[in-house]
């Protein structure tokens, strides 16, 4: 199941840097590498921090071929049809949740606590994403004004663990997470939810 996680969220994921290139106009070679970083940012980042080496995706070139077969094949697809306007924002929510989730499991076999589980979950989830908006000159959405996106990974993941503490089968309890984090980020896109803002007001002019 970690692993069935993992390689569907890497192939969503790709596809959201591809429709990330796509929109800045960039070559196949660019949709590739926006794509492959996109995937494999956040759970590189979590293998590093646990010290797993070697990284997941050298090792095992399924991560490479579901990667560059769904850069491509959206691609393919885009040029047939052109997306929803919403699109890279719903499908970078199902690669949030999934690797969320993923990423949280792997942290659980390392044998973590429930706050390293919870926070290494999250970084799995988002680091990708960052990483892609960042290279694409946009403002990552985990740093986004209001926007349920961190906040969401980590309510999903905590779900999920809690639920497996609680004795229900990590299967189930993973998927009750994937469904948490992106009904969350589904409800955040189309109906505006956020969290409230702080701000703080200009000193008075004397």
């Amino acid at each position: 199941m970690l692993y069935v996680l993992d390689l569907i969220g890497v192939g969503v994921f790709a596809v959201s840097g591809a429709l990330a290139a796509g929109r800045k106009r960039l070559d196949l070679l660019g949709v590739v590498v926006l794509a492959l970083v996109t995937a494999v940012g956040g759970g590189t980042l979590r293998d590093v921090l646990l010290d797993r080496h070697p990284l997941f995706w050298l090792v095992d070139p399924a991560y490479l071929s579901v990667i560059v077969g769904a850069a491509l094949g959206t691609v393919v697809v885009v040029r047939l049809h052109r997306p929803p306007r919403r699109s890279l924002l719903f499908a970078d929510a199902l690669g949030l949740a999934l690797f969320s989730i993923a990423g949280a499991r792997v942290a659980e076999a390392a044998g973590l606590a429930t706050v390293p589980v919870v926070l290494l979950g999250t970084v799995t989830g988002v680091g990708g994403g960052a990483i892609r908006d960042v290279l694409s000159a946009e403002i990552p959405l985990v740093l986004r004004r209001g926007n349920l996106y961190a906040s969401a990974a980590i309510v999903g993941v905590l779900t999920y663990h809690l639920l497996a503490l609680g004795g229900l089968p990590s299967d189930g309890a993973a998927l009750l997470g994937v469904a948490t984090i992106a009904a969350l980020r589904f409800a955040a896109i189309t109906w505006g939810l956020s969290l409230p803002e702080f701000t703080v007001g200009d000193e008075d002019a004397r």
